[in-house]
């Protein structure tokens, strides 16, 4: 599995504490940045994430702000993308098996790194269930190709 990986000012620690937890599990990454604490904007480091995944370039991506809101906006902006705002292990687990969820967003002043370490590893760990779900994914694809 490769990953794209990307913050901005808001999320430069977090994504830190989850480039740690890729190395620990031996996930590649390509780190998008941003590699400063002053005020950036949001979509010039989504969008990149977004389109690489939509590329099949990787197989996943990870983007954090402060909350994780306008990351995951602008990502679903992106045709193909299917970009989940988490903050909590259920809804990690629940989005890979239901909605095979691409990009995983979340906001670093909304959770602390312990929990951001494990929603990213359930999140890379899970699969998707496919079956029931498949018809729901469709009906999405469907839609953004119309």
């Amino acid at each position: 599995m490769k990953v794209a990986i990307g913050s901005d000012h808001g999320g430069i620690h977090i994504r830190e504490e989850i480039k740690k937890l890729m190395d620990e599990m031996g996930i590649e990454y390509e780190d998008f940045g941003c590699e400063c604490d002053t005020s950036v904007d949001y979509p010039d480091y989504a969008f990149p994430v977004a389109e690489k995944v939509a590329s099949g370039e990787v197989d996943r991506g990870i983007l954090i702000c402060g909350t994780g809101i306008g990351m995951s906006i602008a990502a679903n902006k992106v045709k193909g993308i299917r970009c989940a705002l988490v903050h909590d292990v259920f809804s990690a687990k629940s989005t890979r098996e239901h909605n095979d969820s691409n990009i995983l967003a979340m906001g670093e002043r909304v959770i602390g790194p312990g929990l951001a370490r494990e929603i990213a590893k359930v999140w890379l760990t899970t699969d998707y269930e496919g079956g029931r779900h498949a018809n729901r994914i469709g009906k999405i694809s469907d839609y953004e190709n119309k």
